[in-house]
């Protein structure tokens, strides 16, 4: 079952043709327009519970796409349905079905605490007061916020208030939650802590999960699907580790000799050195040029291996490429 489906959707801003030349009063008067193509007839579908990473660079279209979604924006042409809804037409209803987060703009209150901002998010969404407070403990308890739930939403840590914004933002129970840059700012721990509560309410709850993000980590850890979106085209649309294995280009083979090294071998064409020291070498494999089991047979050869280690690519530099030739 399909819990977002677009067709052939386009969205064109027109702006004002201005002639300096021609002086104030022309430009008044002159209603000449040009059009703008931020999304071009993009078409794809999302299954209920899947996890979609949709990214690009600044201006790929990403957000003008996701207010189509959300009924904020009405599209030049095309079609969506999400939860079976048409959002420009049935805001209201689909209001009820989805959730969003946006890592800049926060929906909470800054001088409540967290509990009269989930009351009032009940209020908003017709729940009666057993539902709020059954609702309440069932949110606190998987995203822990009971060491800050009664402190204004202001002195909360940036970590602390993201978890509790995608608490409040499932406090209906949607079906699916829109994540607009969800880790933007947060540490280390805390990104991993907010990684590992999504993928817990999408393998638990079955939310369907719609990310964008510049954080690739994100895209790994909770993602399964990407699609990529530039200018205003999707260029790509696969499985995350079908993009990884498929647009991998080169390996980084990490190798722990038994003894200190006093040389370096001669590497062949294809291999080339990354790091270069007595007790760990990095070599970097060209895969175009030579295969990683080709590369492995020639390296046990040359060194009196302890231990050795592969690794792709990053994902990163693979959708930094992807941006490139697109």
């Amino acid at each position: 079952m399909n819990i977002i489906e677009v067709s052939n959707l386009k969205k064109e801003y027109k702006y004002k043709v201005k002639d300096k030349e021609r002086g104030f009063l022309y430009n008044l008067l002159n209603e000449d327009t040009k059009s703008l193509s931020a999304v071009n007839d993009i078409s794809f579908s999302i299954k209920k519970g899947e996890t979609v990473a949709f990214i690009g660079p600044n201006g790929a279209g990403k957000s003008t796409t996701i207010k189509m979604l959300t009924g904020i924006l009405y599209p030049t042409k095309g079609t969506i349905k999400v939860c079976g809804l048409t959002p420009i037409v049935d805001r209201d209803k689909l209001a009820y079905k989805i959730g969003t987060v946006f890592g800049q703009r926060s929906q909470l209150l800054p001088n409540l605490p967290l509990t009269e901002s989930m009351e009032m998010f009940g209020a908003m969404y017709d729940m009666d007061k057993n539902a709020i407070t059954e609702r309440t403990k069932e949110l606190v308890d998987l995203f822990e916020l009971s060491s800050f739930i009664d402190q204004p939403i202001r002195k909360l840590s940036l970590g602390q208030r993201m978890r509790a914004e995608i608490a409040v933002s499932l406090f209906h129970k949607p079906e699916i939650i829109f994540l607009d840059e969800p880790t933007i700012g947060l540490d280390v721990v805390s990104k991993k802590n907010l990684r590992d509560l999504l993928r817990r309410i999408n393998e638990e709850q079955g939310v369907t999960i719609f990310l964008t993000s510049h954080d690739t980590e994100d895209i790994e850890s909770i993602c399964d699907r990407c699609i990529i979106i530039n200018k205003g085209n999707i260029i790509i649309d696969l499985p995350t580790k079908k993009l990884i294995n498929e647009y991998v280009k080169s390996k980084k083979i990490s190798i722990n000799p038994i003894n200190e090294l006093k040389k370096y071998p001669d590497l062949t064409d294809g291999l080339t050195y990354l790091v270069k020291e007595k007790n760990h070498v990095e070599i970097k494999v060209e895969n175009s040029i030579i295969s990683t089991k080709d590369a492995m047979q020639i390296l046990i050869e040359k060194f009196d291996i302890d231990d050795i280690n592969i690794e792709n690519e990053s994902l990163e530099s693979i959708i930094r490429g992807i941006y490139e030739k697109s």
